[in-house]
């Protein structure tokens, strides 16, 4: 296979990995404890925590604000050290297949 090939091949993969993550972005889950609920979507964000607790409004607001915020800095920092972490090994797996910072974004 060329390089030409290649590189068809990885265009491809990434537009379908766009496609898929686009649809992730929208699927919303949904848990509950106690008086909390937080919204992830397939994208692992926080996209809401709702408290049903009887506070004043404007408080409840910010608080509620202040923990998406806190939980996607967490999981975006978690998310960071996980990809470091495996970056020796997509090297390895890469080799063979071609530069795959195309796919993942990359641009080291």
């Amino acid at each position: 296979m060329g390089k030409f090939q290649d590189m068809k091949n990885i265009l491809k993969l990434r537009k379908e990995a766009k496609e898929i993550q686009k649809k992730l972005k929208n699927i919303h889950i949904e848990a509950d404890e106690d008086t909390i609920t937080v919204t992830i979507n397939a994208e692992q964000n926080v996209v809401k925590v709702e408290i049903k607790d009887e506070m004043d409004a404007a408080l409840k607001r910010k608080l509620e604000d202040s923990l998406v915020k806190a939980f996607n800095k967490g999981i975006k920092k978690s998310q960071a050290v996980a990809a470091e972490n495996m970056k020796g090994l997509l090297g390895q797996l890469g080799g063979g297949l071609g530069d795959l910072s195309a796919l993942t974004g990359d641009k080291s």
